[in-house]
């Protein structure tokens, strides 16, 4: 999904460039009097973008202001859309495992989320656990966000997390390392009463 977006953007930000400079070319070309060929769109500097005849053409139509609005309404949901996109993580769909005979197996990634989290989760002081796979397929990197009980250590949390869970999924995997970002919250709970 990463290389497709960044070949997307590329392309996109290419043809809007592209665009740009063809336009505004043209647009300088004719305001500077510069000798333009008879199919040019503007002829001199007195000549202006759009003429009056231009801009009322579709004006009594019925049609023409609905077709205006969905059309820049469309334009605007897809500009969010391609927005959005940028912000949103890519989640690693396969992981490569090397089965040791020179060979490779393909690995689902939910498949390793899923046990990661319920390694994760079957920890003691752990709540609810939630995992992440990024990166490539030969070097995925995990985000675990784990929700700790209002008694944990998040150090013992940690520790248990990396020799234990993380452990497994190195070992399982054949991975000589997987790189973690780990993230710790608690959970919300009323303060004890002392007496």
């Amino acid at each position: 999904m990463t290389v497709v977006l960044r070949r997307v953007n590329r392309v996109l930000l290419g043809l809007a460039g592209l665009l740009l400079v063809l336009g505004g070319g043209a647009v300088l070309a004719a305001g500077l009097d510069l000798s333009v060929p008879s199919w040019w769109p503007w002829s001199g500097p007195s000549d202006v973008l759009l003429s009056a005849a231009d801009r009322q053409r579709w004006r009594d139509e019925s049609w023409w202001w609905p077709v205006v609005i969905a059309g820049l309404g469309l334009v605007v949901l897809l500009a969010l859309w391609w927005l959005l996109v940028q912000f949103r993580r890519a989640r690693l769909r396969e992981v490569l495992v090397d089965t040791g005979d020179g060979e490779e197996a393909i690995l689902r990634g939910r498949s390793l989320e899923a046990v990661l989290e319920a390694d994760a989760a079957a920890q003691e002081g752990v709540s609810k656990a939630r995992v992440h796979l990024t990166g490539r397929r030969a070097t995925p990197r995990t985000r675990v966000a784990l929700l700790l009980e209002p008694y944990a250590s998040p150090g013992d949390a940690l520790n248990t997390l990396s020799t234990e869970a993380l452990a497994h999924a190195r070992t399982s995997t054949g991975l000589p390392a997987l790189p973690t970002e780990a993230r710790l919250r608690a959970v919300k709970h009323r303060a004890r009463r002392v007496t």
